[in-house]
């Protein structure tokens, strides 16, 4: 049996670096009025477990707390409070006093410790603490925990009068806190799954260098903004470390928020790494954070140029069709005029010059006339074919996944026009069709080749540097198209990941049911962008054109360097 000290946890509860904060945080961070008990103001109740079964971190032991306020109806599911590291700031006299009040919904708040994995024997060994693991860490693992596990978890609970515990699953009925490690957590979750947390409180954030979260502020500049309100609180005297500068990064957060078109606030000051000032400012902080509940908080309009040259306000994903994953044939979008982008297990169709749809599976490369549908002679046989771009002067560039890239001249002859790649996924020509892109989905990298007069391809370079998810060493990276003005449209493990003619990540477009497979122009116009996501083909409808490799080639304009 692991046995988890008392004393372990306890210490859990301790906001990262306050042992060793620095300076006392001035007198003037006193909590207020709403954050003590006040006569005639009923007072919630607190149900406290241990969970212990979690699947996402196998072996960990966590305390839960619940508060109940006393007005809450089970005959309609309440708001939510999340926190991390437990009880904290006095949030449970805090939510007493606001919910008498009406300053913000009846809300159940969710106060969840870190998991501890225990040490068999506490004498000989010490116990495993996963705090900086499931707090620090990128991507939906401590999210999953939340909604998989605990959340769930909770519902099973009653009050002492009786009355189950029903939670709203609405992420405009949630929000979700903490502080320091616990901050970047609560950032986390909402940035990974913001239909269920649209509120987040973060103070002295930890957006450093510790498991990746320095990058928070570039993902939040490319990415299409997500409908997140956040406050944020931090300190000049807050920690400057091995990690990074607290200071700072929370106030570059700020900014890229500010600057993707978030509905952002903060209050700054001048303490160390503590939670005094938080706890001083907690009651304003959640009246911000719940102003004009229940009216939903609103995804912002981003400053990023790129996004504002290819996106039409408005215009959002749509559901254009269902696959069946065992097909193989090619399907055709609503004007016939391409093939809906690749699923796994599917073949890759492209259209050809001459009219034909040119397919590739792993038996090779065949041709589909337009007409009919029906499947010419093969082209190209001995291929494991990943991906195919057919040029306008007929020649096919075809990748397998095992890294080597073949040329198929118009005449059915083949050949090797290089190899040796980690994994050769997706490709596709620029619009000028001087240069071929060859995506390695196992790493984060697209090649950039320029095409030779006879067709090879020369001065490999390592060109497109592709942003990668916290769980995966690997981009993911598979199909690929540019547009009329050189960006290059990438399906990749985080989204649609669009690129500049240098080389660089300029935006990133989430797609509605995870990692998209293939990604390609489409429709009457070819300003349609389609995304496969499993079996299921999504359309937008897009400011660009497609670059489609079998039309004549085009000079797109020179990029900013």
């Amino acid at each position: 049996m692991n046995v988890i000290p008392a004393s372990a946890l306890a210490i859990l509860l301790i906001p990262f670096g306050a042992l060793a904060a620095g300076a006392t945080p001035p007198d003037s961070y006193v909590p207020g009025p709403d954050s003590a008990v006040q006569p005639g103001v009923p007072q919630g109740e607190i149900i406290k477990f241990d969970f212990s079964s979690s699947r996402v971190f196998p072996g960990t032991t966590r305390h839960v707390a619940v508060y109940v306020p006393r007005q809450y109806d089970p005959a309609t599911p309440a708001c939510v409070y999340i926190s991390q590291d437990g009880i904290q700031w006095n949030a449970p006299v805090v939510l007493d006093n606001l919910i008498a009040r009406k300053e913000v919904p009846v809300m159940i708040g969710v106060f969840i410790t870190p998991g501890v994995v225990g040490a068999r024997d506490p004498a000989t060994a010490l116990a495993r603490y996963n705090r900086s693991l499931e707090y620090d860490g990128l991507g939906d693992a401590y999210s999953r925990l939340l909604l998989d596990e605990v959340l769930p978890q909770v519902e099973t609970k009653a009050t002492a009068d009786g009355r189950p515990i029903r939670l709203s699953h609405s992420g405009n009925d949630r929000a979700i806190a903490g502080s320091s490690s616990g901050a970047i957590a609560a950032f986390t979750a909402a940035w990974e799954h913001p239909e269920a947390f649209s509120r987040v409180l973060s103070a002295i954030g930890t957006y450093v260098g510790l498991r990746g979260g320095e990058v928070y502020p570039a993902l939040i500049r490319k990415y299409e903004p997500k409908p997140i309100r956040v406050f944020l609180q931090d300190g000049s005297g807050d920690l400057n470390i091995y990690g990074g500068d607290w200071w700072m990064a929370n106030q570059t957060m700020e900014r890229a928020l500010e600057f993707s078109g978030y509905e952002v606030t903060h209050v700054w000051g001048d303490g160390a790494h503590s939670g005094r000032q938080i706890a001083s400012i907690l009651p304003d902080a959640l009246r911000w954070l719940w102003k004009d509940w229940p009216k939903p908080v609103a995804r912002g309009e981003s400053r990023n140029g790129a996004l504002k040259a290819i996106l039409l306000p408005g215009e959002d994903w749509q559901v254009e069709a269902h696959l069946a994953p065992a097909a193989s044939a090619p399907a055709f979008d609503a004007q016939g005029a391409i093939f809906y982008p690749s699923a796994p297990g599917r073949a890759v169709v492209r259209l050809g010059p001459d009219g034909r749809f040119y397919s590739a599976d792993r038996n090779g490369v065949i041709a589909y006339r337009r007409d009919s549908k029906v499947p010419s002679p093969a082209v190209a046989y001995g291929l494991a074919a990943g991906d195919l771009a057919a040029a306008h002067n007929g020649n096919l560039y075809v990748t397998e996944v095992e890294g080597r890239v073949w040329l198929v001249r118009p005449d059915g002859t083949k050949s090797i026009v290089d190899s040796g790649l980690g994994s050769a996924t997706g490709v596709t020509l620029s619009p000028d069709q001087s240069l071929l892109y060859v995506a390695d989905g196992g790493s984060h990298w697209i090649y950039s080749y320029q095409v030779q007069p006879d067709g090879t391809l020369g001065d490999r370079q390592r060109y497109f540097w592709l942003h990668t998810a916290d769980s995966e060493d690997a981009s993911h990276a598979g199909g690929m198209c540019c547009d009329e003005a050189g960006w290059l449209y990438v399906a990749t493990g985080l989204g649609i990941q669009v690129c500049d003619q240098a080389g660089r990540v300029n935006a990133i477009l989430p797609t509605p049911a995870g990692r998209p497979a293939s990604v390609c122009f489409g429709g009457a116009r070819f300003d349609t962008l389609y995304a496969t996501c499993g079996d299921t083909v999504y359309r937008r409808r897009m400011n660009a054109t497609a670059a489609n490799t079998w039309a004549a080639p085009t000079l797109p304009p020179v990029p900013k360097l």
